[in-house]
């Protein structure tokens, strides 16, 4: 039996929408919209932003997030394990965070994954130069 903390995170999915109105740059609130697109329960999605949110602010203060915090993170995001180790790996999945040296960090992977995409679809796929896509 495996256990959820040490499941595998090579993959999350996220939803696309092509409608320019969607954009998450539009939102009043792009966190809680970039949320929505990884989880689909509304709660998932706001615990998603509060520890994004609490990974952000400890690593700007130079306190990143201990991994060995896991229990008072489970009371600050009012959430059971499973459900933190099941949001936790979506959101390292997806690139946002990074779990290294038992510390949570942002990540920039996300960003580097869907600007590949995008270049890739630029380029290969509509035949257009990449200086154009800048």
């Amino acid at each position: 039996m495996s256990i959820v903390k040490n499941a595998p995170r090579t993959s999350t999915t996220i939803v696309i929408r092509s409608d320019s109105n969607s954009r998450i740059t539009h939102s009043r609130d792009p966190y809680y919209n970039l949320m929505r697109r990884l989880f689909q329960e509304e709660a998932t999605a706001i615990r998603g932003q509060k520890f994004l949110m609490l990974v952000e602010d400890r690593q700007k203060a130079g306190n990143p997030i201990k991994t060995s915090e896991w229990e008072a993170l489970l009371q600050e995001l009012d959430i059971g394990r499973a459900s933190f180790y099941a949001m936790r790996n979506k959101l390292l999945g997806a690139g946002l965070i990074t779990h290294k040296d038992h510390e949570y960090r942002l990540s920039g992977q996300f960003s580097k994954d869907l600007v590949d995409m995008a270049r890739w679809w630029w380029t290969a796929v509509l035949n257009e130069n990449p200086e154009g896509l800048e």
